[in-house]
């Protein structure tokens, strides 16, 4: 029997490889988007639309949480100069994994991970550590996961060219695009 796993998917192309390794690996993958640091909107809309048409293509389950960013820019104010990969990246992942520990949790998920950790601009050690702190808050397994290894990158970048998917060139955060 395949377990469930509420997976925090940022975007289409990050899901890809992520979601078919799970599936290898016996979980039931339902995806989560919860992505309130994504800016502009137009950003925002496309990123979303764009893996509700995947989850559609493929036939996986999706849920959406649509928020202002006003809670992110909260989250992170006072690290808007931080560099790329520092402690605003470390409050955003935060802010997005302790939303889907929460769903999941409220909704009877065994487990939530997320696929940030495909990304090889991502600590996944940073990612991990942060996502096992919020699974010991709420009570629910954190599925500890380095998507990129094995090749997971360069297959997520193969499998979004085979979909024809949109590929973002910055992370979503408005102060990544500097």
């Amino acid at each position: 029997m395949e377990k469930q796993v509420l997976v925090h998917a940022c975007c289409a192309p990050c899901s890809t490889y992520s979601f078919e390794k799970l599936k290898k690996d016996g979980y039931n993958p339902i995806g989560f988007f919860y992505n309130p640091n994504i800016h502009p909107e137009k950003e925002y809309l496309l990123r979303r639309d764009e893996l509700i048409n995947y989850a559609e293509n493929i036939g996986f389950r999706l849920i959406i949480k649509d928020e202002a960013p006003t809670v992110w820019f909260e989250a992170v104010k006072g690290l808007e100069d931080k560099k790329e990969g520092g402690a605003r990246c470390s409050v955003c992942f935060k802010l997005r994994l302790e939303e889907t520990a929460k769903y999941a949790k409220d909704n009877g998920y065994e487990y939530f991970t997320t696929v940030l950790t495909i990304s090889p601009h991502k600590n996944s050690k940073i990612i991990n550590e942060i996502g096992n702190d919020i699974s010991l808050k709420y009570g629910i397994k954190f599925l500890e996961e380095d998507f990129k290894k094995k090749d997971g990158f360069k297959k997520s970048i193969e499998l979004s060219k085979n979909y024809g998917l949109y590929r973002q060139t910055h992370c979503g955060c408005i102060f990544s695009k500097k």
